[in-house]
C-alpha cells in the first residue's frame, strides 16, 4: 500500500511576498526622498555660505582700502555724486555713499577718487534690488561697477556709512577719522531667502594732523 507523505514545509504565499516587496519599496522610496531633500538643503546652505563669504570679502576689501585712504567725504540723502566736484572731507552719521582719496591716487586730482555707493538697481522694475557699487574714477556714473552678486539684495534702510572725524584738525576736528560700515539684507539662493547683517569699522592709518 502506497502512503502519500504529508508535506509539512512552510513558505511565503504569493500575497505575502507581494506585501513584503511593496513595504520594502515604500521604505526605500521614503529613505531616498529624505536623502534627496537633505542633499538639496545642503546645496542651498553651501550656496548661501559661498555668497556670504563673497560679501564678507567685499566688506574686508572696502575696509582695507578705507584704512589706507584719506579725506573721507560722506554723502547723505539729497547729495549728488559728481566727478567734477572737489570733495572736501566731510563726516556724517548715515551716508549712502563714501568718496575718498586712494593711497596711490593724486590728492590734487578729484577724478581719481574712489567711491563706494549703496544704490537700488531699477533695471528690473518688478524686482528692484539694492546693490553695492564702486568707482575708481571720482564717481563718474559710467565707471561704477557692481560688487555684489545678483543673489544679494541690500536693504538700504539698514545699510550705509557712518564717518567720524573726517574734517582736518585745522577745522577744529581733533578726532582721528573713523568709518563704520553696515550691510544688511537677504540672500536668495535657489529660492531660499536668508537674512544677513554685517558690520565693520576702519580707522584711517594716516595721522590726521592737517
Amino acid at each position: 500500500m502506497i502512503m502519500n507523505k504529508k508535506n509539512n514545509q512552510k513558505g511565503f504565499t504569493l500575497i505575502e511576498t507581494m506585501i513584503a516587496v511593496s513595504l520594502f519599496v515604500i521604505v526605500v522610496m521614503i529613505g531616498m526622498g529624505s536623502l534627496i531633500n537633505a542633499n538639496a538643503i545642503h546645496r542651498k546652505s553651501e550656496d548661501a555660505r559661498s555668497i556670504l563669504d563673497n560679501l564678507s570679502f567685499i566688506l574686508e576689501d572696502m575696509s582695507r582700502n578705507l584704512r589706507t585712504g584719506y579725506d573721507y567725504h560722506c554723502f547723505v540723502l539729497g547729495d549728488t555724486i559728481s566727478s567734477n566736484d572737489v570733495l572736501p572731507a566731510k563726516s556724517c552719521a548715515n551716508g549712502f555713499a563714501l568718496a575718498f582719496e586712494h593711497s596711490l591716487g593724486d590728492p590734487n586730482d578729484n577724478t581719481d577718487q574712489w567711491v563706494y555707493y549703496f544704490l537700488v538697481d531699477t533695471n528690473n522694475i518688478n524686482n528692484p534690488i539694492g546693490r553695492i557699487w564702486k568707482s575708481t574714477q571720482g564717481g563718474d556714473v559710467n565707471t561704477f561697477i557692481q560688487l555684489t552678486t545678483d543673489e544679494i539684495n541690500i536693504d538700504l534702510s539698514k545699510s550705509g556709512f557712518a564717518v567720524l572725524g573726517a574734517e582736518a584738525q585745522s577745522a577744529g576736528d581733533m578726532q582721528q577719522p573713523l568709518v563704520g560700515i553696515r550691510i544688511s539684507g537677504t540672500i536668495n539662493s535657489r529660492g531660499n531667502i536668508t537674512p544677513f547683517s554685517l558690520q565693520t569699522s576702519a580707522s584711517q592709518r594716516l595721522i590726521d594732523i592737517q
